[in-house]
């Protein structure tokens, strides 16, 4: 598995922004599926954003995020992000980073915690 390395989460009052990074290494994100989970405390985890390997308009976003988060990826960094605003209570949960590969198994981040407060 690719090693991943979520950054960028923490506390924020509602209406606020964060922006999440996930670092790999290996040359593997500008190769892979790409996306961003979350879950919170007694729920499943849900995709948050998705990407396929060919990027550009294909971006999936759950309805609950649309117009509020954004995706992006740096190839030559091997770095992804997810640019969140006007963050809500709801929003609230573990975020995981994830790739698939084209070749190999997939990889998922430790995760990191994102806190709206009220």
């Amino acid at each position: 598995q690719v090693p991943l390395v979520e950054s960028g989460g923490g506390w924020v009052q509602t209406g606020g922004s964060l922006r999440l990074s996930c670092a790999a290494s290996g040359n593997i994100i500008g190769i892979s599926n790409v996306a961003w989970y979350r879950q919170a405390p007694g729920k499943q985890r849900e995709l948050v954003a998705g990407q396929p390997s060919g990027g550009g308009r294909h971006t999936y976003y759950a309805d609950s995020v649309k117009g509020r988060f954004t995706f992006s990826r740096d190839n030559a960094k091997d770095t992804m992000f997810l640019q969140m605003d006007n963050l809500k209570p709801e929003d609230t949960a573990m975020y995981f980073c994830g790739v698939v590969p084209p070749s190999g198994p997939p990889s998922v981040g430790q995760g990191i915690q994102v806190t709206v407060s009220s």
